[in-house]
């Protein structure tokens, strides 16, 4: 029946939702390594064996959302709250690009204030002029108005990645605060594929209250959205969050968590062929080559830490998270050695614009 299943998975991609759930379920490691394996065929066929580098800036923790999993909610009295200056996010882009990074991802808690969307419009002005136009600009920086997202693209953003989190409603609900709004959230989505952007979104891997079904639902909400982009990853606890008090009673071990992620990050190349799919950094959370491992089951994108390190103690969404103490050159230096140690190359120097994009706009990919 498997044999069967993965057959079916590599040669055409088209799985009903209960072969998804099925697949999810695998335990067996022996079974689990043969979809990550078709995973691979899959990717190698439609996007290659090149991982797209993108220098991750976090320039800000400052967030007006509470969500109940994330570190830097809004009430968590015990995070050191930052913004960087403005010009050492612009040289951190710099460094970036003449470490020959193709892109970067501006990514910091949401905020929707005019004080904090006319700093981005400044920011990619400025990142723009001094990197010639070359550097490619990923945002992360949450939900938005139709017209903040349409300035920041005429600034000169191109990609855009807004996590759904879970595409259950329900289960939303138990996430977030009452004002936090689920429909809000898609409209984003819509909004982001209106105004041009590589739209990417993605979900936590392994909630409280989470279920294959679950999970298997969110790779089918990706497929009807015709996404161009993932980033998701499993789920890490942080304590001084409220959804710590389910650790106990929730809690998945380390192995059983990161082969969760990697099935998923299989089944969405096998889902969606040519999309870019990233490998998180939460996957060397949960073992020391988690990110390699998320490359061999079908990612393609690799998001180095670029922020400078007295920073990054204090952008820690889940706790444990690797690299902080790591300076830019060194995250460059080790990712590298470990990417072309699992005979896979670097795109240096190129945007990695998804090939899905550009088959669904007729654009060139850059």
């Amino acid at each position: 029946m498997l044999d069967q299943l993965l057959t079916k998975a590599e040669n055409s991609g088209n799985l009903g939702l209960e072969e998804i759930e099925q697949l999810l379920n695998l335990e067996n490691q022996s079974d689990i390594d043969r979809l990550l394996a078709c995973a691979y065929r899959v990717k190698t066929r439609y996007v290659g064996r090149t991982a797209w580098f993108r220098g991750i800036i976090e320039f800000s923790n400052i967030c007006a959302k509470d969500c109940y999993y994330c570190g830097i909610r809004r009430s968590n009295s015990k995070m050191q709250r930052f913004t960087i200056p403005e010009k050492d996010i612009v040289e951190s882009a710099v460094w970036a690009w003449k470490a020959d990074y193709g892109s970067v991802v501006l990514q910091s808690g949401e905020r929707s204030d005019p004080e904090y969307i006319n700093m981005v419009e400044r920011l990619l002005k400025e990142i723009k002029k001094r990197t010639n136009g070359e550097l490619g600009i990923t945002l992360s920086l949450g939900e938005q108005s139709e017209e903040t997202y349409r300035r920041w693209f005429d600034t000169g953003a191109h990609r855009y990645l807004l996590r759904i989190e879970t595409s259950n409603k329900e289960l939303y609900a138990k996430l977030h605060p009452r004002d936090h709004s689920f429909e809000n959230r898609v409209d984003c989505l819509h909004r982001l594929r209106k105004v041009g952007y590589q739209v990417g979104t993605g979900v936590m891997i392994g909630l409280p209250m989470q279920t294959a079904r679950h999970l298997a639902e969110d790779l089918m909400f990706f497929k009807s959205l015709d996404i161009d982009m993932i980033g998701m990853g499993p789920y890490i606890y942080h304590s001084d969050t409220p959804l710590a008090s389910y650790r106990a009673e929730w809690e998945i071990p380390h192995k059983t968590l990161l082969n969760l992620g990697l099935k998923m990050i299989a089944l969405a190349r096998i889902l969606m062929r040519d999309i870019n799919i990233a490998a998180t950094t939460a996957l060397q959370a949960l073992e020391h080559d988690g990110r390699e491992q998320g490359l061999l089951a079908g990612a393609n994108v690799i998001m180095p830490n670029a922020t400078d390190t007295q920073y990054r103690e204090n952008y820690q969404l889940y706790e444990n998270k690797p690299c902080t103490d790591e300076n830019a050159t060194m995250c460059r230096g080790c990712l590298q050695r470990r990417i072309e140690g699992i005979g896979e190359q670097i795109g240096f120097g190129k945007w990695g614009d998804s090939p899905h994009f550009a088959s669904r706009t007729n654009k060139a990919i850059v």
